[in-house]
């Protein structure tokens, strides 16, 4: 239900619209436009009927207004029959239209419905541009590694299926590019994507937040809220970090991932839906149900697709090919035309172990042209704990390694020695042989047990 803002003078005709229209909106009534602006600021209005005169005060400036703190609701003057000359002006300052006074009730019924449609089809030419933007930066789909191929191989095969998607991988590997990519590159390209990260909303909000609400289902609902399910009717919902979810609502939304239908807080109407379900997480899912934090369940009716994104360090030969497009995006963006980078930067960047992944050489390349004064970015510009590093091929120290020798054996060797190497630094040395600090805390304390 859309909210509609009324903004009139007099009482009378504030109480007869609101009696005529609250069937199908959610009304809020003023006298005082003022009153009325303070309500644009911190919600979202589609439709306003609006007044031409309203005491003293002159409704172009109440609807220039409007337009500054709400540019896309739609606004429709009220006239008497004198002023209409007035309401051309209004609409040459941004009135969807003008509607004079007494009307019938059907007249206004039609003309608000135009004015619902048109505010709906601003709305999606609006959320189309702002995700082919997200869409075309393409953050993480660059390369021509083996690894990084096999992953649009498998969105050319899936995207027009209806199947689950489970995207594994690190943070900042790009998993929500990819679920991106699964959708706009598909036959539900036209439909909502909604992203929604488990990890980053209260539990106590999460269900709402996933199944919607009903007004008056609990303390602070005063109005009815569709819920990420419901918004992506058609298209495709993004459920990242999926295994953060607590077990209690894993078991709702197994129930909704099994029969297709939500039930809003507060409801007893189960509603169908027809939403692509792309889930994600940088967690170990495996671990997860063996540890009982993931339902086994819920695991398999989502793993029917499984992409595994491999981190940026398995893949260094893309390093390049990324730090070129970002370079010619990211200068673009900022405004700041840039030639490249050089070699020697180049070659401690494929050098680098890159715990964020490609997020992290993004937020890399955008800080050093940033900063640079140069036209190439220079090893200079680039991060400071990145100084130290030097080339692989340039490493002159040598590990012995035997016939016989196991891997675990060997691993232990390439840890502890450059853990020697660089002053106990696991961080340094964690990006030096292109593993996890978190790993490397681990084999060290394996090695102090044994």
């Amino acid at each position: 239900m859309k909210r509609l803002v009324i903004i009139d003078d007099e009482p009378a005709i504030c109480q007869s619209l609101q009696f005529a229209l609250e069937d199908w909106y959610e009304i809020y009534a003023f006298l005082d436009p003022h009153e009325a602006l303070q309500l644009f600021a911190r919600t979202e209005i589609a439709l306003v009927l609006l007044d031409l005169k309203i005491g003293s005060q002159d409704g172009i400036e109440i609807l220039q207004a409007i337009k500054q703190v709400s540019p896309h609701t739609v606004v429709i003057m009220m006239t008497a029959y004198g002023s209409i000359s007035s309401s051309v002006e209004a609409m040459r300052r941004g009135a969807f239209y003008y509607i004079t006074k007494p009307f019938p009730t059907n007249e206004l019924e039609a003309l608000l419905q135009n004015a619902e449609e048109f505010y709906d089809l601003h709305s999606k030419v609006l959320w189309l541009s702002e995700e082919l933007e997200k869409l075309s930066a393409g953050f993480g789909l660059i390369g021509k590694s083996p690894s990084i191929t096999r992953v649009l191989e498998l969105i050319e095969k899936i995207k027009n299926i209806d199947s689950n998607v489970l995207i594994t991988g690190e943070s900042g590997t790009g998993k929500e590019v990819v679920a991106r990519a699964i959708h706009f590159q598909g036959n539900r390209r036209s439909k909502r994507f909604q992203a929604l990260n488990c990890a980053a909303i209260p539990e106590k909000l999460l269900e709402s937040e996933l199944f919607g609400y009903e007004k008056g289902a609990f303390t602070g609902a005063i109005q009815k809220k569709p819920g990420q399910f419901v918004l992506a009717e058609g298209g495709t919902i993004f459920l990242d970090e999926i295994a953060e979810m607590e077990l209690a609502l894993q078991g709702k939304l197994l129930r909704v991932v099994q029969e297709r239908k939500v039930t809003p807080l507060g409801s007893t109407e189960e509603k169908p839906i027809h939403v692509r379900i792309v889930a994600a997480s940088n967690r170990d899912l495996h671990k997860e149900v063996k540890a009982g934090r993931l339902r086994e369940d819920l695991y398999y009716r989502l793993n029917v697709i499984p992409i595994h994104l491999p981190p940026l360090r398995e893949r260094r030969e893309d390093i390049p090919l990324l730090t070129q497009y970002f370079i010619r995006k990211l200068s673009e963006r900022m405004g700041k035309p840039m030639d490249g980078i050089s070699n020697e930067a180049q070659q401690l960047l494929t050098s680098y172990a890159f715990p964020g992944n490609v997020r992290e050489l993004q937020n890399i390349i955008e800080r050093a042209i940033a900063l640079t004064n140069s036209e190439n970015i220079q090893k200079r510009d680039l991060p400071q704990e990145m100084q130290g590093l030097r080339p692989i091929h340039r490493e002159q120290k040598l590990i012995p390694i035997y016939i016989g020798e196991t891997l675990e054996e060997v691993e232990r060797k390439v840890i502890l020695h450059n853990l020697s190497a660089n002053g106990g630094n696991r961080r340094k040395t964690a990006q030096v042989i292109g593993i996890g600090e978190r790993t490397i805390r681990e084999k060290l304390r394996s090695y102090e047990e044994e």
